[in-house]
């Protein structure tokens, strides 16, 4: 081997972000949580993050010399990296895939067939192609191509299409959740927490860092030798995706009423789409300006009997239009009201019990989980670090 194994800082991160990924997939294509449409596109999300590392971390610590035959092997991969998160979350929106989905995986089909022309080379044809990429200032060897290497010339637009990729997902991803707010009245960058469109929204503009960081990374660095970077962002996000299942994100929940439940709970519904908007900005308004999550004794019935519509009706509305229940709803309200409360010097006399009271809790326990649960921190944290 013409140079040695390189294992570094680098090295080191993105195996385990590999081995990261491939837990997560297996987590998300298996179990429970495989229930979920959305979670199954995260499980095929990670997988693709991790074949595509993989070949990062071959490449960089030049083990890619003793592995000649898997070189380029992740390359189809660069359609998949933007399309899987859109499609987890226009799942986690809708419950469903996108309308011709099947038209999304063009791209990666085609260059999955395409690359047989340059898989289907001989071994001296894979050194060079590692060198080129990798390590041009060592020789390269004599060889002789088995098949055409680029008939079409699309292999020199690669990160170019790659690029497009990103950028057409990106933005098909905060569409969709831009909508998904809009619907809720809120704009895009509301510091309300609507769960789970702010932590999509959260998500997605930090994959923008992606497109960003590639555009630099092929600008500073001849061929790929700065690929590292990218593996080691990508590593980044499986790193963020474990953080957020151990945390017990609302994104990967998997709800007790599933989406194919509430469609056949509803589907004798007599509950138009008009009159559905107009029951959420009624809920929406009187929440605003009365405030009934105070109240430690509110149900569904007795508010539904507040904005003089069925509980059927405002229960429907709250499952199709906002993804919550109305525990749910009532717990966000509090917790944000809450959270003004941690931060004002006015009420910073008032201990936790106190607010959790005044928040409409009978229980502290139960405020400490829903707050822990939406926030992430205990009421205590939150206050210290306000």
């Amino acid at each position: 081997m013409p140079v040695p194994i390189r294992i570094d800082f680098f090295a080191i991160v993105i195996l385990l972000g590999v081995v990261q990924g491939l837990l997560l997939g297996g987590l998300f294509l298996t179990g429970i949580r495989a229930k979920a449409l959305s979670n199954r596109m995260m499980g095929w999300t990670m997988l693709a993050f991790s074949a595509a590392i993989f070949e990062v971390f071959l490449c960089y610590s030049n083990y890619q010399f003793r592995t000649l035959w898997a070189d380029n092997y992740a390359e189809p991969t660069n359609f998949l990296l933007a399309m899987l998160p859109y499609f987890f979350g226009y799942t986690r929106l809708h419950g469903h895939l996108p309308k011709g989905w099947r038209w999304h995986l063009v791209p990666f089909v085609f260059w999955c067939f395409y690359s047989v022309f340059w898989q289907f080379q001989s071994y001296d044809y894979k050194y060079n192609s590692y060198l080129d990429a990798w390590h041009p200032e060592l020789p390269f060897r004599p060889f002789t191509y088995w098949l055409p290497e680029d008939p079409l010339h699309l292999r020199d637009h690669i990160n170019d299409l790659t690029l497009v990729s990103m950028a057409v997902y990106i933005y098909l991803s905060l569409r969709e959740i831009y909508r998904a707010l809009k619907n809720n009245h809120l704009p895009f960058f509301t510091f309300q927490r609507v769960e789970p469109l702010t932590q999509l929204r959260n998500y997605n503009v930090l994959i923008c860092l992606f497109p960003v960081v590639f555009v630099v990374v092929k600008l500073m660095f001849q061929q790929d030798l700065g690929d590292y970077v990218l593996g080691s962002l990508a590593t980044f996000y499986i790193y963020l995706t474990s953080y957020l299942v151990m945390n017990h994100s609302v994104l990967f929940r998997v709800e007790s009423t599933t989406v194919s439940e509430n469609k056949k709970k509803y589907e004798k519904s007599s509950l138009s789409d008009d009159y559905g908007e107009q029951i959420l900005q009624r809920l929406q308004a009187y929440l605003q300006e009365e405030k009934p999550y105070l109240e430690n004794n509110i149900t569904l019935p007795k508010l539904a009997q507040r904005l003089s519509v069925s509980q059927h009706h405002l229960s429907q509305v709250l499952n199709d239009r906002l993804n919550q229940s109305f525990f749910d709803l009532m717990a966000s309200y509090r917790i944000e009201e809450a959270k003004k409360m941690l931060t004002d010097k006015a009420f910073a006399h008032l201990k936790i019990e106190e607010i959790a009271e005044r928040v409409g809790y009978n229980s502290t326990s139960a405020f400490h989980t829903a707050f822990k649960r939406i926030t992430g921190k205990t009421p205590a944290q939150f206050r210290g670090n306000a």
